[in-house]
This record gives C-alpha cells, sequence and structure tokens, in this order.
C-alpha cells in the first residue's frame, strides 16, 4: 500500500518503485563506541609503542613545516598548485634532512 504522501518525497512517484529510508535512534547502549575502542587500542602496550614511533617519525615533520617554514595554509588555489607546492615543501624539508646528516659535501 503506497503511503499519502509518497507525491511529496519523491521526484517522480509514478516511476520509483521504492524509496528505502534508514531511521537512526540514537546509540545502541551494548554497543563500545569508537571513541572508546581507540582509547582502549592506545593506551594497551602495542598502542603505546605505535603513539611513540608516531612521534618520532611523523609530528616533527609536520611541525617543522608549520612552525619552521611558515606552512600554516597554502598560498596556492586548485589541485594541481597546491599538490605542487606541497611537494616542494617536501622538498626542501629532505634536502635539510640530508644536508644535517653530512650528505651535503
Amino acid at each position: 500500500m503506497p503511503c499519502d504522501q509518497r507525491s511529496r518525497c519523491l521526484r517522480t512517484p509514478d516511476t520509483t518503485k521504492v524509496r528505502q529510508v534508514a531511521f537512526f535512534r540514537g546509540k545502541r547502549g551494548d554497543a563500545e563506541s569508537h571513541t572508546e575502542r581507540m582509547k582502549r587500542r592506545i593506551d594497551s602496550t602495542e598502542g603505546k609503542r605505535m603513539i611513540a614511533a608516531r612521534f618520532a617519525t611523523v609530528e616533527p615533520v609536520f611541525g617543522n613545516l608549520r612552525h619552521n617554514k611558515r606552512l600554516a595554509r597554502f598560498t596556492l588555489r586548485g589541485r594541481t598548485k597546491v599538490d605542487g607546492q606541497w611537494k616542494l615543501y617536501c622538498l626542501v624539508h629532505n634536502i635539510e634532512k640530508l644536508g644535517h646528516h653530512g650528505y651535503a659535501n
């Protein structure tokens, strides 16, 4: 039996056979939230090791680019130009790393 409000919900009610509707009634009480699950993973021994490795490898790069190179935001527009600007900053960062480690000779 079609709904009385079908013409208000659909653009073409005559040709549309079925419309699926999902109702969200809030959180399920028994399921663990994504945040709680992530907290549990980070607090584990393996999680602490992974976070320590991330802070040692990835975070200094972004800190250097943002603070020392003043890359708080891109100055160009468009995906191609922003990609080029990002690669240029990464190139400068990597050349500086080579220079600091004695490869500049």
